[in-house]
């Protein structure tokens, strides 16, 4: 079992750059392998979750090269894959199933998707319901989860559908079986979620149309090749952020990182508490906005975060709440009971940690209190999620003793070469199996 023993102290200083977005680069793979011609992907992300999607397409007969961190697919169109060769293992992302899960939905094939232990728990009844009001036929297991079968030649008729709760996951995966639909396909948000999918459907020359919380498009549209560049993951970096936030004495900048305004959240957040961020270097790269964030240690104080951008900033609460044990007062969270079926329940996974530690910390059905304190030091257990182990780490930074993290295998699902990166930038991290 591999864990992570992080020493207290450490400062964080330099510039680095962390690996690339991983919602964008399982959309990247996606949406070139059903164009029309050869695109080129850069800053791809490596890691286990992207792959498993690289992999799923392989198997259903697109050509994919690797190159020196460049990837080269040879899209076959709306209409050329072909049936998989095998089961397709989408490993721990949650974001790879559901996604495929629409695009396999439209397919004249019969297909399988299988996770690991933990993806196999993950609620999937809210795609495969407004999918099989598209007319697709999926069987799952008891509570709707996987393994997943997907009957083809389903025929899919548009829908007009207002998603029940905030989620990019589920619009990307309507959005996806849209494309092979026949009319045209309505999603309304309840609140504003990523937009990768809208932005990268248009860059492969789909015409979609957002409009306030409403995305609208029509099926059946082709798409062309393009080439695409892959910003550094603001998810990724949040842990530096976080880290050089509360560690004293540091300075360090992040760069190429995307900016996308539905991302944006935990900058948004983290300025709310009083950090020191600023972002230079401002362009434009494959319609996303790219920065370099510098960030520098600031004297953090506890928040009622405001709900409206807790869908800006899902994925990063779990060192969030570190940033929140570190700060002066009370931090409390409301409206993100999305986090409990997340990789793990992170809202209970780093409440337990966070008391361990000596924090006060208190869960509640939607999210948590965390009142600022003293970080002591102890074993605490990601239960097998990356951000979890990740956000853990960050904490030693300001701990009076050595923390040790168990079950970080995954943290390569989403961060190949984290502690090594970590460790350059000032961490005082070692990984151990």
């Amino acid at each position: 079992m591999t864990c992570f023993l992080c020493s207290p102290g450490g400062l964080l200083s330099g510039s680095i750059r962390v690996p690339g977005d991983k919602s964008i680069s399982h959309r990247s793979i996606i949406l070139s392998s059903i164009a029309d011609g050869v695109s080129h992907i850069s800053g791809f992300l490596e890691g286990e979750d992207s792959l498993n999607t690289l992999k799923a397409f392989q198997s259903m007969g697109v050509v994919i090269n690797r190159n020196a961190g460049q990837i080269v697919v040879h899209g076959v169109g709306l209409k050329g894959l072909k049936a998989p060769t095998r089961k397709m293992d989408m490993g721990n992302s949650g974001t790879a199933m559901r996604l495929l899960l629409g695009l396999l939905a439209g397919q004249d094939f019969d297909s399988q998707l299988i996770g690991d232990e933990s993806l196999s728990t993950r609620p999937m009844n809210r795609v495969i319901k407004p999918l099989e009001s598209m007319g697709a036929k999926i069987g799952s297991q008891d509570g709707g989860t996987a393994p997943l079968s997907i009957k083809g030649d389903s025929h899919l008729k548009a829908i007009d559908y207002d998603l029940p709760m905030a989620s990019a996951q589920v619009k990307s995966c309507i959005l996806l079986a849209g494309l092979y639909a026949e009319g045209e396909t309505v999603v309304r948000e309840p609140a504003p979620t990523r937009d990768h999918s809208e932005r990268m459907l248009r860059g492969f020359g789909c015409d979609v149309i957002s409009n306030g919380n409403e995305i609208r498009m029509a099926g059946l549209q082709s798409l062309k090749a393009t080439d695409i560049d892959v910003p550094a993951d603001i998810s990724s970096a949040a842990f530096f952020m976080v880290a050089a936030s509360i560690a004293p004495n540091s300075e360090i900048k992040l760069e190429h990182v995307g900016v996308n305004p539905t991302r944006t959240g935990v900058i948004n957040i983290l300025r709310l508490m009083g950090a020191d961020i600023s972002l230079d270097n401002q362009k434009n790269v494959g319609g996303e906005p790219v920065v370099d964030i510098t960030v520098r240690s600031a004297r953090l104080k506890g928040i009622v975060i405001p709900k409206e951008l807790v869908p800006l900033a899902i994925d990063e609460f779990p060192v969030l709440f570190v940033a929140a044990a570190c700060a002066d007062g009370e931090t409390l969270l409301t409206g993100a009971e999305e986090l409990r079926v997340k990789e793990s329940d992170r809202i209970q996974a780093m409440a337990d940690g966070l008391n361990i530690l000596g924090i006060d910390a208190r869960p509640t059905v939607d999210g948590i209190r965390i009142q600022g304190g003293i970080l002591n030091g102890g074993e605490v257990e990601s239960h097998g999620d990356h951000r979890i182990a990740m956000a853990f780490s960050v904490a030693s930074l300001r701990a009076k003793f050595e923390i040790k993290i168990n079950n970080c295998a995954n943290v390569n699902t989403s961060f190949p070469g984290f502690v090594e990166l970590a460790s350059n930038a000032g961490l005082r991290i070692v990984s151990h199996d």
